[in-house]
């Protein structure tokens, strides 16, 4: 009898092991898009600082050959050296899982549902092996542990920030007006889609390979994800809660664009915990289901109708200027924001600091602005991440018993500490929450 409630104690506390483990993933991106100068050794040497506060290591991008359909690096001008230098880093740290990510939102293809190679390649069984054998070659020729699949779903169209007025007012036009099809084949491709995991799920398991998957943000999980059989063939889910407003999907409201919470005056499904809810609502498997965050804002132009308080939603005037480090409108970095943030208050035009306003709730983040000066220039506005909110989203996490988290991605965090706080300041405050609970 003593025997048996001493190997039952064991039983348990292991078990209590394995949640704790699972409670404190910290999956990792690393998409070397952010590469601009094509030095491979130099983005890995910025890299590695922060892989002691990553479970996984998630490498994006690959892509699929429109053609073959058989699996293409995404690295033009780097080549597979990267694939070969980033799988060595488990060599330094052996408990880094390093994992070859597919699509995301990277890989060139129509987003109409009859151009979009992605639904191609479901539909035909040759085309889904010729995947399968190109995955399977690619992690034992470069020594990846598995892969995870961002696939390229048809997006959602944009649906607009409005008043409660205006929306009554859709409401009420919508009844006489046909509803755009994203996809008219959209319950085939979902059953195709799980028939594509399984059978990957079966050539991997051979070689003990890892299978995550990344709902990609604005991908209808009603329409293309079959929720329970996919919870059977994966080994997480991880969800890219954020973006659900840009200055790309609308140009001309500047609203929050990853809060935990429903923000008033803003469409309800466009926050974290509706999200999370669906899935919870769709499969009981919580120790499955990642909460994605990311290391950057999104930033449109203010103009003199945003007005002054800078108090979302603002009418907006299209993205705003492109940050030196990520060259896109609409699209800063973490040191690129805090900079500014801290910037000289005696600067002026484009210099000038901008006005940090944070959230006291913990419910729907922070964002800063810089109003028009006098010549109705240099006006920005940016909703963003900062290690304050991601640590509030790791607590959320916690709290709904997930996985853990996500970060997209590390080349957009304070990679060399320009703010103050260290390297990885975002990766390190979420690393700070999950290690309260160990």
């Amino acid at each position: 009898m003593f025997y048996f409630k001493l190997h039952l104690l064991v039983i348990i506390f292991a078990n209590l092991r394995i949640f704790q483990v699972q409670a404190a993933n910290i999956f990792c991106y690393y998409d070397t898009q952010r590469i601009t100068d094509g030095d491979v050794n130099a983005a890995i040497n910025h890299l590695e600082p922060a892989l002691q506060f990553c479970n996984f290591l998630i490498y994006g991008y690959a892509g699929i050959d429109s053609e073959t359909y058989q699996v293409k690096s995404l690295d033009y001008g780097l080549n597979y050296d990267i694939y070969q230098a980033v799988t060595s880093l488990k060599l330094k740290h052996n408990h880094l899982k390093v994992l070859l990510s597919i699509g995301g939102d990277r890989d060139e293809t129509e987003d109409l549902a009859e151009n979009n190679k992605y639904l191609k390649l479901l539909e035909n069984l040759s085309s889904r092996n010729a995947f399968i054998n190109s995955i399977q070659s690619v992690i034992r020729t470069y020594g990846f542990d598995g892969l995870d699949m961002a696939w390229q779903f048809p997006k959602n169209p944009p649906n607009h920030e409005q008043s409660v007025f205006r929306k009554y007012l859709n409401k009420l036009m919508n009844l006489f007006r046909r509803s755009p099809v994203i996809d008219e084949n959209s319950a085939l491709h979902k059953e195709q889609f799980v028939s594509l995991l399984k059978e990957l799920r079966q050539s991997l398991n051979p070689m003990g390979a890892i299978m995550t998957m990344t709902v990609l943000p604005h991908v209808s999980a009603s329409l293309f994800l079959d929720v329970t059989p996919i919870v059977n063939h994966v080994d997480f889910i991880i969800l890219a809660t954020f973006d659900y407003l840009t200055p790309y999907r609308d140009p001309t409201i500047a609203h929050y664009t990853a809060p935990i919470y429903a923000v008033s005056e803003s469409d309800p499904s466009h926050n974290i915990n509706y999200d999370i809810q669906y899935w919870l609502n769709h499969t009981t498997a919580t120790s499955k289901l990642v909460l994605g965050i990311p290391a950057y804002g999104r930033s449109w132009t203010m103009t003199k109708k945003s007005g002054i308080t800078g108090h979302p939603p603002i009418t907006a005037g299209g993205p705003a200027r492109a940050g030196h480090r990520t060259l896109t409108p609409g699209l800063l970095s973490w040191p690129e924001i805090c900079v500014k943030i801290h910037q000289n208050k005696e600067l002026e035009g484009d210099a000038a600091r901008f006005r940090k306003v944070s959230d006291p709730t913990k419910r729907f983040g922070t964002y800063a602005y810089r109003s028009v000066d006098g010549n109705n220039e240099h006006g920005i506005w940016v909703s963003y991440e900062e290690p304050k909110t991601a640590a509030n989203k790791a607590d959320y996490a916690h709290a709904r018993n997930l996985s853990g988290v996500a970060l997209f991605d590390l080349s957009m965090d304070d990679v060399t500490g320009e703010c103050g706080e260290g390297n990885y300041s975002i990766l390190k405050s979420i690393h700070n929450v999950f290690k309260k609970f160990k």
